[in-house]
């Protein structure tokens, strides 16, 4: 098949800022709109060869970047003055609306990587959607987060990001191989959410608590027993939160699937197109059609 050529794609935040998105289109007429919701602090391009994929099985996808990441970053992130819920009220709202009405009446599919996860009942619109699949997803909580990362989690919260974000005026990690570089109010709100036992539940209160307990969409997990970030309780404690949704959790060892590894990231390695994307998403995309699929 021929390689899927991404159309670029600027969206106004409705906030006063431009969103970058890329567009990747099937040969045919869709089958449904994927649009793929990424991690924090990881760039759209990241997703390019998963979308691609998605294109080739006959969905339209969509990628994009939060602003202050990627292709949206227009001004130094020091003069940012945004955080993670302006991301999901703002930007990744602006480019679901855009996604929804090219769409009209197919099916709709939200695939949240981590963080894109934890923001979807925060999104405007999310009622739309016909299925949400998060991958690699949890609370964030440090406590919880798995035993590699759990003492550097405590390094990170209690004394790199508040000093460096300080000194900075935004949150240079990727400088010192830490997440990535952050607009100040993104990493300082991140920071109170992953010390509080209930995440940003526990931090922002009732309005979000009820935003999670409001949706009602089809969820499935997808997660990961050597993800060096999210522990299985992370998964637990983040999907919990979704209390009226249907849900779907799989929690996927890199044996099943004859693989090494997976980890936080490697679900996006195109090498897993036969594996994870062929055989573990695509039933949850189209159930009808893939049920054949072994």
């Amino acid at each position: 098949m021929a390689t899927i050529q991404a159309e670029a794609r600027t969206i106004d935040n409705g906030n006063g800022h431009l969103i970058s998105s890329y567009w990747y289109h099937p040969a045919g007429t869709p089958r449904g709109a994927v649009l793929v919701a990424p991690a924090m602090a990881v760039e759209q391009r990241f997703y390019a060869d998963f979308a691609g994929w998605l294109a080739e099985q006959g969905f339209m996808a969509v990628t994009f970047d939060y602003l202050g990441m990627g292709l949206s970053r227009r001004v130094p992130l020091r003069q940012l003055d945004v955080d993670v819920l302006d991301w999901a009220r703002h930007d990744a709202s602006a480019v679901l609306a855009e996604v929804a009405e090219a769409a009209g009446d197919l099916p709709l599919y939200w695939i949240g990587h981590s963080v894109g996860a934890q923001i979807l009942p925060l999104v405007k619109g999310h009622e739309r959607l016909t299925r949400i699949v998060t991958i690699a997803a949890g609370s964030g909580y440090w406590r919880e987060n798995s035993p590699q990362i759990r003492r550097k989690a405590w390094l990170l919260w209690h004394g790199l990001a508040p000093v460096l974000t300080a000194l900075a005026g935004y949150f240079p990690g990727g400088r010192i191989g830490a997440v990535g570089d952050l607009p100040a109010g993104v990493i300082r709100q991140w920071r109170r959410w992953c010390l509080h036992p209930q995440y940003l539940i526990g931090v922002e209160g009732e309005p979000v608590r009820h935003a999670f307990d409001a949706v009602r969409t089809p969820l499935t997990s997808l997660s990961f027993t050597d993800d060096e970030m999210m522990s299985a309780r992370n998964t637990e404690s983040l999907h919990g939160f979704y209390t009226s949704a249907p849900k779907n959790l799989r929690r996927i060892a890199p044996s099943e699937i004859g693989a090494a590894r997976i980890g936080h990231f490697g679900f996006f390695r195109k090498s897993f197109a036969p594996t994870l994307w062929l055989r573990w998403l695509l039933p949850e995309l189209a159930p009808e059609e893939s049920r054949t699929v072994a």
